[in-house]
């Protein structure tokens, strides 16, 4: 199963890595401020069932 997931930042571009929650469902949407310039990104995550992808698209929130 896959701990993290990397996604840019829709603002500043950076990477920033989240930690999927398994038990929320294949689909997901939260957000999460950037380490690095503080914004808010609206991520979406989609978890195959294998345990093993994770998708996720990060936009500006």
């Amino acid at each position: 199963m896959q701990d993290t997931a990397t996604y840019a930042c829709a603002y500043c571009g950076e990477p920033n890595v989240t930690f999927p929650d398994w038990s929320g469902g294949r689909r997901q949407q939260y957000v999460e401020d950037c380490t690095v310039c503080c914004q808010p990104n609206v991520l979406y995550l989609t978890l195959d069932p294998d345990g093993e992808t994770v998708g996720v698209f990060a936009e500006p929130g």
